[in-house]
């Protein structure tokens, strides 16, 4: 009864500020979750060990078929779920069961295969997002020149507003995001249209202020110019379609990875930590800016789903990982009551950054 209560109330609030997006938000985040649960799932089921429940959602279940086995739950709570195999309960850390079907008997490497089909999942379903965002195209900023900085590169190279970046170096420019990556330490040879002229001009860039993706101030190699607002939508197809779906997928893993460690370097502040409200306010709204900046949020939300999971912090895949990689180290299992007390602790641990994050997210609404 108190989780329907809860669900009714997660509903109302969410219904209130987001209207019929909120739903859409819900489905995104079970489907992540459902996805992740899945890659646990096939690997666990390849090795022949019991799943004995699959669940989407926490607490009461709302709706459940045993089918070979498994039972297979809807439950109440949306923002979760799991996947309980044989032979392992986190909620008790020294549990085993010695069965042929059992998760415990298995060796390590096979443990580290189910463990990391989960975060894996994740990854590969937003490098698939990533392929379809191409072939339904992206809005990008055009190669068109709004303003030139005094004193710049291109300012003294004779680049004026309303020029059409057309290569750097004889790469084609399709979108003005592209100039920065070809922009290094060294002599440019740019191609530019200038009302129906083409005109070849051969600049060296200079090291200028500028600001890094977590707004922190750097030296950067910059030629002085900024796009005149201009969309259009870029289209990758075939192999392109690959290469950016490859690229996009590490581009945001690397992000993610880099946030971590600055937070954790206390180069960002603590207070830039989101979580679960952050996530349903971003989601919804992409929901009102169209299918393509929906998987975005999508596929950005499934990697950094992927990559948290990878964290060593027992309670996470990224946690039991290591105990195991430990096994297959030193030969033997991590002590029992080690792992027990690093198990409550990662537990807590997850707990407090909840807290937290929600508490961030709370802050936020507030001000």
């Amino acid at each position: 009864m108190k989780s329907l209560l809860f669900l009714a109330l997660i509903l109302a609030i969410g219904l209130k500020f987001y209207s019929i997006n909120f739903l859409i938000t819900l489905l995104v985040i079970s489907f992540l979750i459902f996805f992740h649960e899945l890659g646990h799932f096939l690997a666990a089921k390849s090795l022949g060990v019991k799943v004995e429940v699959f669940s989407i959602g926490f607490g009461k279940s709302l709706l459940e078929y045993n089918f070979k086995g498994t039972n297979y739950r809807l439950s109440t709570l949306p923002l979760g779920g799991y996947v309980k195999l044989k032979g392992q309960d986190d909620m008790r850390p020294g549990f085993e069961n010695l069965d042929s079907d059992s998760y415990s008997i298995l060796s390590p490497i096979k443990k580290i295969y189910i463990l990391f089909a989960g975060p894996f999942f994740n990854i590969f379903l937003a490098f698939l997002f990533y392929i379809l965002i191409a072939n339904l195209g992206i809005q990008k900023f055009s190669p068109i020149v709004g303003n030139v900085a005094l004193d710049s590169a291109a300012f003294h190279a004779g680049i004026k507003k309303d020029d059409i970046i057309l290569e750097i170096n004889h790469h084609k420019i399709k979108s003005f995001d592209e100039i920065s990556k070809l922009v290094k330490n060294e002599k440019l040879q740019i191609l530019i249209q200038r009302n129906n002229e083409k005109l070849q001009i051969e600049l060296t860039p200079k090291i200028a202020s500028s600001y890094n993706e977590f707004l922190q101030p750097i030296q950067k190699t910059l030629i002085g110019i900024s796009p005149n607002g201009e969309l259009s939508t870029i289209y990758y197809r075939g192999f392109s379609a690959l290469k950016y779906a490859y690229d996009e997928s590490l581009n945001a893993s690397t992000l993610i990875v880099k946030g971590i460690i600055k937070l954790l370097n206390t180069e960002i502040d603590a207070k830039n930590l989101g979580g679960i409200i952050t996530m349903v306010d971003i989601t919804s709204k992409a929901a009102d800016s169209g299918i393509s900046v929906l998987l975005i949020i999508t596929a950005l939300i499934s990697i950094n789903l992927g990559i948290l999971n990878l964290l060593p912090i027992p309670m996470l895949d990224g946690g039991h990982i290591l105990f195991n990689l430990y096994e297959m180290v030193f030969k033997r299992k991590v002590p029992q009551k080690v792992f027990e007390y690093l198990s409550y602790g990662g537990m807590a641990i997850l707990l407090a950054l909840m807290l937290f994050a929600t508490f961030n997210d709370i802050t936020r609404i507030i001000q």
